[in-house]
């Protein structure tokens, strides 16, 4: 399909998606919300797709909602009757994606749970689930009560990044990542991560269970078998997704 405000790339398994309005600092117009959720499914149903890369084009990765877009290029006030399509929006999207997405940070971020308080609003599309669950309830309250901006450091030390690198090594970092992880068993990978999303609201005893119901599964594919074989004739495996 055609994407808007959005570059869409495929490559050695893995599926490259660009916010593309760098003159705005990527911030997410309208038609770029739907083009991003068609994209993320289009990646995750594709099988010959193993990883997401999402990034930002520019000196920026996403500047949020676009304010001008949202109040028609003022400042008076808001358009009540706007509606957002919540069930198909980026962030429930990704929160269903099975297969791995790695996020290349190029330049500033907000929205989406940041900054909120500085806008009068709340932090919204998951991020009151999602902070708490990330960094913890005290540091998540005085990130949102405060509005706090944070430089990469700090966003390292909290758990909000895994890594911080030169802006001229992101790219090649974040396709090495993207390339390692796509190197694995496919199946495995994306059972893992549901396995780990349903263990977000569920008991121990229900993480075993699950975990047991997704290993029934993988010992019959041909991933397992190769898997197997490749340990016992020490070599690296070659995964087919089957």
């Amino acid at each position: 399909m055609e994407y808007q405000d959005l570059i869409y790339e495929k490559g050695d398994a893995i599926a490259t998606i660009t916010l593309n309005r760098p003159e705005r600092l990527n911030a997410i117009s309208l038609p770029m919300l739907s083009s991003l959720s068609a994209a993320l499914r289009d990646a995750d149903a594709d099988p010959s797709i193993r990883v997401i890369l999402l990034t930002g084009a520019g000196r920026g990765f996403c500047a949020g909602l676009d304010l001008r877009d949202l109040f028609g290029g003022s400042a008076g006030e808001a358009p009540m009757g706007i509606r957002f399509d919540l069930a198909n929006s980026p962030p429930m999207v990704l929160h269903t994606t099975d297969k791995p997405v790695l996020c290349a940070l190029n330049g500033p971020a907000a929205g989406y749970g940041a900054v909120f308080a500085r806008r009068g609003i709340v932090p919204e599309s998951g991020g009151a689930w999602l902070l708490p669950r990330l960094i913890g309830w005290a540091k998540a309250m005085e990130l949102v009560f405060r509005g706090r901006i944070l430089d990469a450091q700090e966003a390292l030390a909290l758990g909000l990044v895994n890594a911080v690198v030169p802006q001229e090594r992101l790219a090649d970092e974040a396709r090495a990542w993207a390339t390692e992880i796509a190197a694995n068993a496919p199946l495995a990978v994306q059972a893992a991560k549901r396995l780990m999303r349903l263990s977000l609201e569920g008991s121990f005893e229900e993480s075993v269970h699950h975990a047991y119901l997704q290993l029934l599964l993988l010992f019959r594919s041909e991933d397992f078998q190769e898997g197997v074989r490749s340990f016992l004739e020490k070599r690296q495996p070659f995964f087919t997704g089957r």
